[in-house]
């Protein structure tokens, strides 16, 4: 029986065809730099976002933590979102393995960084303090899309303040196709993007680090420092380059789906879905942790999985189908049904 996973769009599979491309690769040594896959999907990439260069990471983590390591040196400092995945979820690697101070800050309701409070924490030039280098945003963070004019706004705050602007856009096309906008009219406003591949976009593996020909330079050193130099990756690569083309697209499909799913739950007296619809793939909503325990083991046994706790996410994604969600609407309001 099918398998329905809510937990995340990192679960996916590759579809057959995907793995076909995957498997009769083109392949090289990707550390000589002779990897022909990984040179077309970095190219492409890089073409697609507006960059000069990219280089290919094993993973998001991965790629946020060598353009950290690049943008700045040890001491130095960049302002972040409080609960941003650059600060809260990569295991503190930017402080452990680069040195690097965070200052994070409360993100606003809309997932922006208020300007005028990210000013009030640029240290003084001054001995005592680290130097503030980098601001760093998140999009999408938490399924919410960054405001087109908000990003015209940092980045010229950037520029006014000396300091480098880089975007963790892990699920970057699901804020493209959110907005209806080419990836490049997001990208433009950033001196460096890295965005995830094996998300919303279907592949196994990988993300991808963009900015100038010397940034991206230093970030290959970087990636073989902290062991990410990969040999025939072009395997990985080819996973990579069949999304671009064929996965960015559909990810409407998967907003579809969440709008659906939050619609179909917002009408259970017992849930009440944040902000009253869901943001591109996912939707939140808040639930006592026990009730959520005993909603996940119910869900078990329909072969749906969710990841329990006080603040609930469900996530849609490419194995995700209409039918699907009609049966967790279902199940959930059977679930809260029997509890009356």
């Amino acid at each position: 029986m099918k398998i329905i996973d809510l937990r995340s769009d990192t679960v996916t599979r590759p579809s057959e065809p995907m793995r076909q491309a995957m498997a009769t690769a083109e392949v090289g040594d990707d550390v000589y730099r002779d990897d022909p896959t990984v040179i077309t999907l970095e190219e492409t990439c890089a073409e697609r976002l507006g960059f000069e260069s990219t280089i290919f990471t094993s993973s998001g983590t991965q790629a946020n933590l060598i353009a950290l390591m690049s943008h700045c040196g040890r001491g130095d400092e960049y302002i972040v979102g409080q609960l941003a995945h650059t600060y809260k979820y990569e295991a503190g690697g930017a402080a452990v393995l680069g040195s690097i101070q965070p200052q994070p800050i409360e993100f606003e309701a809309d997932s922006t960084l208020d300007l005028q409070k990210v000013a009030a924490k640029i240290k003084p030039d001054d001995i005592h303090f680290a130097r503030t280098r980098l601001l760093c945003l998140e999009n999408t963070q938490n399924g919410r899309i960054l405001p087109a004019d908000y990003l015209q706004e940092a980045a010229s705050f950037a520029r006014d303040k000396n300091l480098v602007l880089h975007l963790d856009g892990a699920r970057l096309f699901n804020a493209a196709v959110g907005q209806n906008v080419a990836a490049g009219d997001i990208t433009k406003h950033f001196d460096s993007t890295a965005v995830c591949l094996s998300k919303g976009l279907g592949c196994p593996v990988g993300s991808l680090l963009c900015g100038t020909q010397s940034f991206i330079e230093e970030a290959r050193k970087w990636r073989k420092m902290v062991g990410g130099g990969m040999r025939q990756a072009g395997i990985l690569a080819a996973a990579g380059l069949y999304a671009l083309e064929h996965n960015i697209d559909r990810l409407a499909t998967d907003h579809e789906n969440a709008s659906h799913l939050a619609e179909g739950l917002g009408k259970i007296d017992a849930i009440e879905i944040e902000g009253g619809k869901a943001h591109t793939n996912m939707l939140f909503f808040e639930m006592d942790e026990a009730t959520a325990s005993e909603l996940a083991l119910f869900l078990q046994k329909s072969n749906i999985l969710m990841s329990p706790g006080k603040t609930i996410r469900l996530v849609t994604h490419i194995d995700i189908t209409e039918d699907d969600v009609e049966l967790i609407i279902e199940k959930i309001n059977s679930f809260f049904s029997a509890r009356k």
